[in-house]
């Protein structure tokens, strides 16, 4: 079954929403967004939040020391580097990574495959990640090594994703703006969602 992470979680009510529709993932966005959120934001959810959910740290260029010492802070499981971060910068991180690539052009596969190799997770994004504009999901079907590890981002809704997971087969799917209304969290849509991304077969 298809892993869910439910990205730009800013509250309890829908990191608990998230868990709850069966979630494995939870996202927190510590870089300059609209859904950033603070360090003493993240440690109270992670506080009240009485589940074994992966949370993750979303964070984009940020110095590794920096990355490290707030994964440490507010015990995140996973951080996501969503920046230009080399190779080297990966292996430094204390906590296993996630490493969000931009797949536009068959020269961005050779990048995923070289970061295959150090990391646990690519995040196959769009161009803006967080806008919902969706890649050629064609170009996922030419990396045949370590779909294990790959996950899919960009312009993911509870109306695409079932048919996203059975054209490109990632291990896992990413959404933020997909489950948004006016720029909120849509907890229905959460929901709708995870079922629907857990109801492919």
């Amino acid at each position: 079954m298809v892993l869910v992470k439910i990205c730009g979680i800013t509250s309890l009510q829908e990191a608990a929403a998230a868990v709850d529709a069966g979630a494995d993932f939870i996202g927190f966005v510590f870089a300059e967004s609209k859904r950033q959120v603070t360090v003493e934001q993240v440690d109270y959810i992670q506080r009240h939040l009485l589940s074994d959910v992966k949370k993750v740290g979303v964070f984009v260029d940020t110095p590794i020391h920096l990355v490290n010492q707030i994964a440490q802070e507010v015990n995140l499981d996973f951080v996501q580097l969503h920046g230009q971060e080399s190779i080297k910068t990966c292996l430094k991180s204390d906590r296993p990574v996630i490493k969000a690539l931009s797949l536009q052009s068959d020269q961005a596969m050779n990048q995923v495959l070289d970061y295959l190799a150090v990391v646990d997770y690519i995040l196959l994004d769009g161009p803006k990640p967080g806008s919902g504009v969706r890649f050629d999901w064609g170009l996922i079907n030419k990396i045949t090594q370590v779909r294990s590890k790959l996950m899919l981002a960009g312009g993911l809704t509870p109306d695409n994703v079932a048919s996203a997971i059975q054209y490109t087969k990632p291990i896992g799917v990413d959404v933020s703006s997909g489950v948004e209304t006016n720029g909120v969290k849509d907890l229905y849509k959460i929901k709708q969602f995870i079922h629907n991304a857990k109801g492919v077969r």
